[in-house]
């Protein structure tokens, strides 16, 4: 069947459609109402039935006669080291793990925070939270303590789990230490922290709580999966907001399954038992999805990656990977495509290894991909190079071009292809109004949502609905702006509200706005994000000042240090320049989208509801000045 002939088929008749994808996971009770509204008015999927996560993802497969088979490979440039796991191992470890929480006194519905580098005990660490019916957050490592304390005190964990230390290239990160500082800043303090010692030699303090990872798993029984139901929890992923307040975005268990499922074998086009990689990390929706969770539920390997594209050792280690563990299907950013790309221009690394022995596909997301790094990669791989577009709500592709339909479309360089299974997506006007054919507008999706996204946000029901339902009733609102060209592939233009993504990270700039405007010597200032071309996006800051007392350079450093010490250096804050003004509308509202136009170097014009129109062309000669 075509993508479209399925797409359509989803559309016209959705309980239909996903009620026979319901049948390929493993239930306790098998679902009967498909698609119901809850108390809130909100649309659920499965409300019936019940079944578990890890079940579906270890012990199924361990019951039907594949324990033998390759569940994980880790490989760790930055240690030197490689390892594998069985799904019988994977489950020997995860069961105890999961009985070891029980004994710390996780229940079903507690949750529990997931603060760890990129080894496979985070893995196991996820997959034992949802063996027994808790709630993991998983919060990325590259978090600075003061994010981590807002996570904690939002969450309200009844256990952390964690790890004395995780590796930057060759820089040691001290996991533990940070995790310490958060929890002392923040107002709920956790019963334990589980903390497994990588034994790098991190300086590590042993707290009132604290329990060794390797010790607890020892001394502990196995434990049986919990049956949840569908629409329970499995994991809160926090991802920045407008507000600088990070939103909590909750994935149910039994949707997710389901539609996880699906897209192992209709967008990446595997079978059972091949081997699948996202060069990605457990801190972000793709980790979440396409490590842990996706791969395992399809019974696929999953390649675990603790490292970089570049520098770890040099440009060839994604190529290394590919051939060393025979992946059939690959998952990145283009932010570490265009890092390859500019190390090593000629792709000679990927001529010293066989790497389309196995790769049939390429796919990227995460960003909005640049025709240039597409078109490079599909030259030197020469296999189909796909762009994809979701997002953390969705959990998975909202577009995408299925490699496991039949006959699946051709790649159109910069458009992130067709509308997936489940989404009936629509480009709005600002009225509500449907766009033409190449007018660009607002990304939406006509609800229901299909299995899979969010229900709605952990313990905020009201700004889920202002921020994706409210604007168009009867539509979730994506934040982003597109367009559909006549043959109905979509392109995705970018951002349309403060969010931008740097190097596939969705990070707020009112979040780094606070901490610039913090500093004593700051009167106002805007935080935008600017055309990158390795990471796609980064902060620039404008600011001015209260006086000319500080010196610039000064205030540059102090400036980076504070956003690197609250949000972390995955924000890639380095670039301030001092204005003595910023254009503002004649109500008081700073005009970002002008000020991103100037960065940018685009073409603009002066809007009539600018209080001064002198100002954007002294903001042009000042940035021209100070970034030459």
């Amino acid at each position: 069947m075509t993508q479209q002939e399925l797409h359509q088929q989803s559309i016209d008749n959705p309980e239909k459609f996903w009620k026979k994808q319901a049948q390929r996971i493993s239930w306790y009770k098998r679902p009967e109402t498909i698609l119901s509204k809850d108390e809130k008015g909100f649309d659920r999927w499965y409300a019936d039935g019940e079944m578990n996560t890890c079940y579906n993802a270890l012990d199924l497969h361990v019951k039907n006669g594949r324990g033998e088979q390759r569940a994980l490979t880790y490989d760790s440039p930055v240690t030197g080291s490689v390892s594998h796991y069985t799904y019988r191992q994977l489950l020997e470890k995860v069961s105890k793990l999961a009985g070891g929480l029980q004994s710390l006194g996780v229940t079903k519905g507690d949750t529990v925070i997931i603060y760890m580098p990129m080894i496979p005990e985070a893995v196991m660490a996820m997959l034992a939270c949802a063996r027994i019916g808790a709630i993991h957050s998983v919060v990325f490592g590259g978090f600075a303590s003061h994010e981590v304390a807002i996570r904690i005190d939002d969450a309200r964990p009844k256990v952390i789990i964690t790890a004395t230390s995780g590796i930057e290239i060759k820089r040691i990160v001290p996991y533990k230490p940070l995790l310490d500082a958060a929890i002392d800043e923040a107002v709920h303090k956790p019963q334990n922290v589980v903390v497994f010692d990588r034994q790098f030699g991190a300086e590590c303090s042993v707290r009132e709580g604290d329990v060794d990872f390797n010790q607890l798993i020892d001394a502990s029984e196995p434990a049986n999966c919990v049956p949840v139901k569908a629409t329970d929890p499995l994991y809160i992923l926090y991802t920045s907001g407008t507000t600088g307040t990070p939103k909590g975005i909750i994935r149910d268990n039994g949707g997710h399954a389901v539609a996880l499922h699906f897209s192992m074998e209709y967008i990446y086009g595997l079978k059972p038992g091949e081997v699948f990689w996202a060069a990605s990390d457990v801190g972000w929706v793709v980790g979440h999805s396409y490590i842990v969770y996706a791969p395992l539920l399809y019974c696929c390997t999953s390649v675990l990656f603790e490292g970089k594209p570049i520098k770890t050792p040099d440009a060839s280690t994604f190529w290394r990977v590919i051939s060393e563990h025979k992946v059939n299907a690959m998952f990145t950013a283009p932010t570490a495509i265009r890092a390859i790309k500019k190390e090593d221009p000629e792709g000679r690394y990927i001529n010293e290894y066989n790497v389309t022995e196995t790769l049939r596909h390429q796919f990227l997301a995460g960003e909005r991909c640049d025709a240039a790094t597409l078109e490079w990669l599909q030259d030197k791989l020469n296999i189909p190079v796909i762009d994809h577009w979701w997002q953390t709500e969705s959990g998975w592709a909202m577009l995408a071009t299925l490699m496991g339909a039949d006959a699946p479309p051709t790649v159109k360089v910069g458009s992130a292809g067709f509308p997936v299974p489940g989404y009936d997506l629509h480009i709005l006007r600002e009225n509500g109004s449907k766009a033409d054919d190449g007018e660009e507008g607002l990304v939406c999706v006509k609800l229901p949502l299909p299995p899979g996204c969010l229900p709605t946000l952990w313990q905020n029901d009201l700004r889920f609905q202002r921020g994706y339902l409210e604007r168009f009733p009867g539509y979730y609102l994506s934040g982003d702006g597109g367009y559909r060209d006549k043959d109905g592939y979509v392109y995705i233009t970018g951002r349309v509200d403060d969010i931008i993504n740097v190097a596939g990270h969705r990070l707020s700039t009112t979040e780094m706005e606070e901490v610039v405007s913090h500093h004593p010597a700051v009167s106002e200032c805007a935080v935008i994000g600017a055309a990158d071309e390795l990471k796609g996006q980064i902060p620039f800051a404008l600011v001015v000042l209260r006086n000319g007392d500080i010196d610039e350079d000064t205030l540059k450093l102090e400036l980076i240090q504070n956003v690197r010490q609250k949000i972390g250096p995955v924000a890639a804050f380095k670039t301030v320049v001092v204005v003595k003004r910023l254009p503002k509308t004649r109500s008081g509202k700073i005009m970002r989208k002008l000020l991103r136009s100037i960065v940018d170097g685009e073409t603009y014009t002066i809007p009539g509801t600018i209080d001064d129109p002198s100002i954007p062309e002294e903001i042009k000669q000042v940035i021209s000045i100070k970034t030459s």
